[in-house]
């Protein structure tokens, strides 16, 4: 442990408090599917600095960043699927 772990999460933290902000205020459903993205990847982040600095319990915390990836995974790919089946009905309707 290098001491270095506490601020990077504090930063990746700050980030997410500005996903949250700007999930809330998004526009489009887009930019609301990529802070959810944003959540993902951070909270992953977050997640493997807590397993780097706690090596004796580190096994679940890098279990729960692996289902938090898949989770952003899978949200992203069902967003997109979703988004494209749509732009194919409006296409179809003009």
């Amino acid at each position: 442990m290098t001491g270095l772990e506490a601020p990077l999460a504090l930063f990746l933290l700050v980030n997410l408090l500005a996903a949250l902000i700007r999930a809330a205020r998004g526009p489009t459903p887009a930019d609301r599917m990529l802070a959810a993205l944003l959540f993902g990847t951070t909270g992953v982040g977050v997640l493997l600095l807590m397993a780097h600095s706690r090596e004796a319990v580190a096994m679940p915390l890098v279990d729960t960043a692996l289902v938090l990836a898949l989770l952003a995974a899978i949200a992203g790919v069902a967003f997109a699927r979703r988004a494209w089946q749509a732009a194919g009905r409006d296409d179809d309707a003009a």
